[in-house]
């Protein structure tokens, strides 16, 4: 499990780790790729607790699925257009804000696999926990053995709009759910 999650979030933080490295003035080690920051992002801290009664609301289980789908095609920018400015995500690294088009776009593309939408359960504040099955998609990832497992990803759907995209544990009912404090805000 940990060995399948460190492989999806290789790739993003490879190029993360790329745009922070290397020698130079100390102008060069405090630039940022544009529209990326790490503050003052609202941190979705993570509180125990069991999920949310209820049900997904049918329209955030419709935008879910659309990314999925979207994405899985290999359509990248349909794929970042579903996302609001700014948007929050979180593959196994700490939370980024992602600020521009731009920087939604290169997120969804550092993911390696497709996903099909298995299932939606209601999380903790407004969080909707999907389940994916992985899988191969065109364009630069390549899912590899990863294809077929399951994937989990706690989403915050504003107006229509993915807010917050945060890899989470399949099993979320034993483990930490996100809390959104301070996600409304976009």
């Amino acid at each position: 499990m940990f060995v399948t999650l460190l492989r999806l979030a290789l790739p993003l933080l490879a190029a993360l780790a790329a745009s922070g490295c290397g020698g130079g003035s100390d102008a060069d080690r405090n630039a940022r790729t544009p529209g990326v920051s790490r503050s003052p992002t609202p941190t979705p801290t993570v509180a125990k607790g069991t999920p949310a009664a209820g049900r997904v609301d049918p329209d955030d289980e419709a935008v879910i699925r659309r990314w999925a789908d979207t994405l899985r095609r290999g359509d990248v920018r349909g794929a970042a257009r579903m996302f609001t400015l700014p948007s929050v995500a979180a593959n196994g690294t700490d939370p980024l804000s992602l600020r521009t088009r731009a920087a939604v776009r290169f997120f969804n593309r550092t993911l390696p696999c497709g996903a099909k939408l298995l299932r939606t359960k209601p999380g903790r504040q407004e969080f909707v926990i999907a389940t994916f099955r992985l899988t191969e998609r065109p364009g630069v990832g390549k899912c590899g053995t990863a294809a077929g497992a399951e994937a989990s990803t706690a989403f915050l759907i504003k107006r229509g709009k993915i807010a917050y995209w945060i890899r989470v544990p399949e099993d979320v009912d034993e483990e930490p759910a996100p809390d959104a404090s301070g996600a409304g805000s976009t």
